[in-house]
């Protein structure tokens, strides 16, 4: 599946918080280290998109993504969620 595809699912899952999350590989004096966070959090499907294509505009050298994420949840029992996958390559 294609980047964009990922970001449409995200923004149109039924679930009502849609958050942006950010992924960077950042040079330290110790070497290379992985960073991922949220970044954004709304209710608001059309203030998501806004804010990613500000984000993405404003930061291209991270890796963002969206996800729709129901409230009142433990996350870790869905099949899939909120998280992006830093490599050992990345950080190399």
């Amino acid at each position: 599946m294609e980047y964009e595809e990922y970001i449409r699912q995200g923004l149109e899952g039924g679930a009502p918080l849609k958050i942006i999350m950010s992924g960077s590989v950042e040079n330290t004096d110790d070497g290379n280290t992985g960073v991922v966070g949220v970044v954004y959090a709304t209710e608001n499907k059309a203030l998501a998109k806004l804010k990613l294509q500000e984000l993405k505009e404003a930061h291209p050298e991270n890796y963002y993504m969206v996800y729709s994420v129901p409230l009142d949840m433990d996350l870790t029992t869905l099949g899939h969620y909120p998280s992006i996958e830093i490599s050992r390559e990345d950080l190399e």
